[in-house]
């Protein structure tokens, strides 16, 4: 007999949200398994083609009771309805006619993820009795088709014949007017000697003709009407073909009518298990995203490119030689870069001059995290992911004109939601924040905000031009400054590194220099410089007086980081005793 707590325990997996770690390696254990066992890849690549697409999107046809099936519902202007709901049975008789070639891929499979959709789906014989009861009015041959004219003939002659003499007669009418269309196409080809004429069908016009313009001499006969240049070809029709497509039409809504009221039945019994139907198309969706996205995507990728992440409850947020997973794909030679955020040091502050690639490192961090956490392999040498309830982002500047906000406005509306909504587990992500104000303002408003997230356990990456925000490290421990490198050779930019380092890096005059490429005067420029070094040397000595104040607060805090990379480290006894006493001696000595 079938078991239900299977099901419930599958469903359960299937719905738990994607910051539940156990589903999450649930996941990832079914990937370990498909790139390690190519029979098990491939054959469910090939299966998973033979169900619909559509499977999901039709069930909401049977999810309600329509009316009772009377004279006055028969009418043609049903014709629609009805044709639409003998497609959504003919789709679940394709699918569950694949069901059988699933169940021999996936019987001998070992992760539990897979294990428990065999067991819960293909070894449920209520499957079997619905496929089989399908099969006592729907005709064996019939599938689900794309091509229009084949999909209507597929519709007509559902039902096996026999069962209703009406719809006998309709579709008797339907293949007579067919025949009768393609032997007027014939009739032209022989009479105007046109050799390449073609009959094509959709479901908009019905039948038309396409004839290649190398075909026709001079102008075409005044019968074809409704002349229209398509490419290379000329597509028309004719007042024969027009009627002939009218009745046409008319015997096929004449059996999707007559074929509604033989499947009357057959829809209540399939409402009634629609809970199997649903089950199945949520299965199907885990299988195709599992298969053909994440595994296909890894397979593609050179050998350990991509590797499996590891989860802890309120360990750090440690990936080792992160990539973009988009833009690695577009540039051979992408610079990787690392992060690393824990309780000890929450906040990461990214500096550095314009198109250093600041904003591609944020979203690379975004994209990794999000990979990990819906079950996925992440392009990096390492990672180890704290599970995250929510990622906020605030990139980007630009003003909306339908809430009649600026720029500005439009920062601070962004910042404001995620002050409200910040959760001791969440990931913020905020690019350049307050640089659309005066600079004091926008200093203000930035080093605020840092203030009120470093007093959170939430993981904050800030990405700013601002250099004095550098000077929040030197009063707060739990900031980490880093930078990306820059050098500068005949006083231009040179963007090619792209490397994260620690540290602060004063790179001076970024601004004006790329000013002077754009091709200010050189006495504006120089002033510029006067000013500017000024306003550096008093940032200069406040930075310093911070240093020498706060640096046994620093040391703590530095010793408190290692103990947490220590207690979230695989490594054995002897090896963790011997870091303990490196990191008494460098404490001690101060050199931490």
């Amino acid at each position: 007999m079938w078991n239900f707590s299977r099901t419930r325990l599958l469903r359960a997996n299937l719905l738990q949200p994607l910051k539940d770690i156990e589903t999450i390696n649930t996941r990832l254990d079914c990937v370990d398994e498909l790139m390690s066992n190519e029979q098990l890849f491939f054959g469910l690549s090939q299966v998973l083609r033979k169900f619909p697409r559509e499977t999901d999107r039709v069930l909401s046809h049977f999810c309600f009771k329509p009316k009772k099936i009377t004279n006055e519902v028969l009418g043609v202007d049903n014709a629609k309805k009805s044709q639409i709901l003998i497609s959504s049975i003919i789709l679940l008789k394709t699918a569950l006619d694949a069901l059988p070639l699933l169940s021999k891929v996936l019987k001998d499979a070992r992760c539990f993820l897979v294990a428990n959709v065999y067991s819960s789906i293909c070894e449920n014989e209520k499957y079997a009795g619905i496929r089989k009861r399908i099969g006592e009015v729907i005709d064996e041959d019939v599938l689900h088709a794309r091509v229009p004219f084949v999909a209507r003939t597929q519709q007509c002659f559902a039902v096996k014949a026999g069962i209703d003499g009406l719809l006998d007669i309709a579709r008797r009418s339907f293949c007579d007017t067919s025949e009768a269309i393609h032997n007027l196409a014939n009739k032209y080809r022989e009479e105007y000697k046109l050799p390449n004429l073609k009959l094509p069908f959709n479901n908009r016009q019905g039948f038309y003709f396409s004839i290649p313009h190398k075909d026709i001499q001079g102008k075409l006969p005044s019968k074809f009407i409704q002349v229209v240049k398509h490419g290379n070809n000329v597509h028309c029709s004719t007042l024969e073909l027009a009627s002939l497509n009218v009745r046409n039409k008319s015997a096929a809504a004449e059996c999707y009518v007559r074929t509604e009221v033989c499947l009357e039945a057959l829809v209540d019994a399939i409402r009634e298990d629609i809970s199997l139907f649903i089950l199945l198309s949520e299965v199907l969706c885990l299988l195709d995203m599992i298969v053909n996205s994440f595994a296909h995507a890894i397979s593609t990728k050179p050998f350990d490119r991509y590797i499996r992440p590891e989860f802890t409850d309120n360990g750090p947020l440690a990936i080792d030689a992160g990539r973009h997973p988009i833009l690695e794909s577009i540039h051979s030679d992408f610079v990787p870069n690392s992060i690393f955020i824990s309780e000890a040091s929450n906040m990461v502050v990214v500096m550095g001059p314009n198109m250093c690639g600041k904003s591609t490192y944020l979203q690379q961090v975004c994209l990794i995290v999000i990979l990990a956490q819906i079950g996925c392999y992440v392009p990096a040498h390492f990672a180890t992911i704290r599970a995250v309830d929510r990622i906020f982002t605030r990139m980007g500047s630009m003003d909306n004109l339908e809430s009649n906000s600026s720029t500005f406005m439009t920062e601070m509306k962004e910042s404001a939601f995620i002050m409200q909504n910040i959760a001791q587990r969440s990931l913020i992500v905020m690019d350049e924040l307050g640089r659309a104000t005066s600079s004091s303002d926008g200093l203000a408003i930035a080093w605020s905000c840092c203030e009120h997230l470093l007093s959170l356990n939430a993981y904050t990456i800030f990405a700013t031009h601002m250099e004095n925000l550098s000077e929040l490290a030197t009063i707060y421990p739990n900031v980490k400054i880093l930078h990306f490198y820059v050098d500068i050779r005949n006083s231009r930019l040179d963007f090619k590194v792209f490397q994260l380092n620690d540290g602060p890096r004063h790179v001076a005059h970024y601004g004006l220099l790329l000013a002077e490429v754009a091709g200010l005067p050189s006495s504006v420029i120089e002033t510029a410089r006067s000013i500017t070094s000024r306003i550096t040397d008093k940032e200069v000595n406040r930075m310093e007086v911070n240093c020498q104040n706060y640096n046994q607060i620093k040391l703590a805090y530095h010793v408190a980081q290692r103990l947490i990379i220590l207690k979230y480290s695989n490594q054995n006894e002897d090896s963790i005793r011997q870091a303990l006493q490196l990191l008494k001696e460098s404490y001690i000595n101060g050199k931490l």
